[in-house]
């Protein structure tokens, strides 16, 4: 076959890595979709119970007392199951032959973590009153550390699976379960406590992690925990538990020392506001979910493909998150009449805190390429460097500015993370393009 037969017949390289670019972008819309669908209706559902909740719970003082016991409970819950959703983003998701055991290693290591935290909860709240509300504080960390962390963990074993249908489901599942238990009281009672909305939580809770355990006996069948492979995976995956609870704190410490500092009913409207923020924010946190998962994939075939779908992702997630400003605005003016008048202080907060969803989509997908590049540690290194500033700020400026302060805080060490993570993701570029380049031949060099 002569050179001009072999080009008639050989498919152009253009086309064929266009033809892969192609399907690469259609894979991670898919992923990107499904994940977003799921949080998309999770937080429509969450949004409704709030609605219930907020005037279940009276007023927004009783909100406010839920909403403290809660961001504590939040920031220690990622260390219930070691790290086990990025461990199975990592591993699962390149050895769908791994998920049996990867999945018990996370029910084993869940179940134990929750045992050990309720007894320090009511050890603390026993000796010394260091907690104001230990059995709340007790009865939440069984609901968020085991049966919502179970959960959670079905969803992102299956999406590891790529069962994004199912996973999708499971993204709603305790939303649902949630918002059924919050009808059923409102019909019930006309208003219940902080601590009995915190007992209800918890049986919806169970519900939805009998479900999703259930959904995932379906595809993989009983789990099959390796206690080799957990110890080795162990390190790891505590690295990643501590990322998300540097994050957690950095999102939830204003809630808590709002508590701290007895302005319930600041925190109340304020919390209130922060979930409206949260929804907002689920286009992104999908985009960044699916992302990250595919950077993990990319990472072995060098830093370019995992560059180029950074810039990509991150110029699409912040395009998102500025349509989503105006949405925002408009809408805060309306909710203190869905939840009542003790709640109107929520418009200002909104007003405040509409630009975190752009500062987040900085942040979270600049911090994917930072992970699937295997450099976690330097993202927790500035997360947890926005979180310590974030403690220092929130426990400064509350007494003087209440929840002024506390928007005052967040805003700026989540644009902290933006610029680290950025900073960071620049740097590794750089650094291992040159590793790259020096590790090629010489002949190859001088091309370079």
């Amino acid at each position: 076959m002569t050179n001009q037969d072999y080009e008639q017949v050989a498919p152009p390289q253009e086309s064929f890595v266009e033809d892969t670019a192609h399907h690469e972008a259609k894979r991670l819309a898919k992923g990107a979709a499904s994940m977003f669908a799921g949080r998309f209706l999770s937080f429509g559902l969450q949004a409704g119970y709030f609605i219930f909740l907020a005037r279940l719970l009276h007023n927004a003082q009783e909100y406010g007392l839920f909403s403290g016991v809660f961001a504590l409970v939040s920031a220690i819950t990622p260390y219930s199951a070691a790290g086990s959703a990025m461990l199975f983003m990592r591993y699962v998701s390149t050895d769908a032959k791994s998920a049996r055991v990867y999945w018990g290693n996370s029910l084993v290591t869940t179940s134990i973590f929750t045992l050990i935290t309720c007894a320090l909860a009511l050890l603390c709240g026993a000796f010394g009153h260091f907690l104001a509300h230990p059995y709340m504080t007790a009865i939440l960390l069984v609901a968020n550390c085991l049966f919502s962390q179970i959960t959670v963990l079905a969803g992102m074993l299956l999406f590891s699976l790529d069962k994004l249908r199912m996973s999708a489901i499971l993204n709603t599942v305790s939303s649902a379960a949630r918002f059924l238990v919050v009808i059923i009281l409102k019909l019930r009672y006309s208003h219940v406590s902080a601590a009995h909305w915190s007992v209800a939580l918890t049986v919806a809770s169970l519900a939805a992690a009998a479900y999703s355990y259930w959904k995932v006996y379906e595809v993989i069948g009983n789990p099959n925990a390796d206690l080799g492979l957990l110890k080795k995976r162990l390190g790891e995956g505590l690295g990643f538990s501590f990322a998300g609870s540097t994050e957690a704190v950095n999102n939830d410490i204003d809630k808590m020392a709002l508590a701290h500092f007895g302005l319930d009913l600041q925190n109340g409207f304020y919390s209130l506001a922060y979930r409206v923020i949260d929804f907002a924010t689920a286009p992104i946190s999908s985009i960044c979910a699916s992302v990250t998962q595919r950077q993990f994939q990319l990472a072995h075939k060098g830093i370019a493909p995992v560059m180029q779908l950074a810039r990509k992702s991150l110029l699409v997630s912040v395009g998102i998150a500025l349509l989503i400003l105006l949405p925002i605005v408009g809408v805060a003016r309306f909710i203190p009449m869905l939840v009542g008048p003790s709640y109107s202080g929520v418009v200002q907060v909104l007003y405040w805190l509409c630009w975190l969803p752009v500062i987040r989509s900085v942040h979270q997908l600049s911090g994917a390429a930072v992970t699937g590049l295997g450099y976690q540690p330097l993202r927790t290194g500035s997360q947890a460097a926005a979180a310590l500033l974030s403690v220092i700020l929130n426990f400064s400026w509350i007494p003087t500015y209440g929840w002024k302060g506390a928007a005052m805080a967040t805003l700026l060490c989540d644009g902290l993370m933006a610029v680290l993570n950025v900073g960071i993701m620049l740097y590794l570029r750089r650094k291992l393009t040159l590793e790259e380049q020096a590790a090629l031949p010489p002949q190859q060099q001088e091309l370079t």
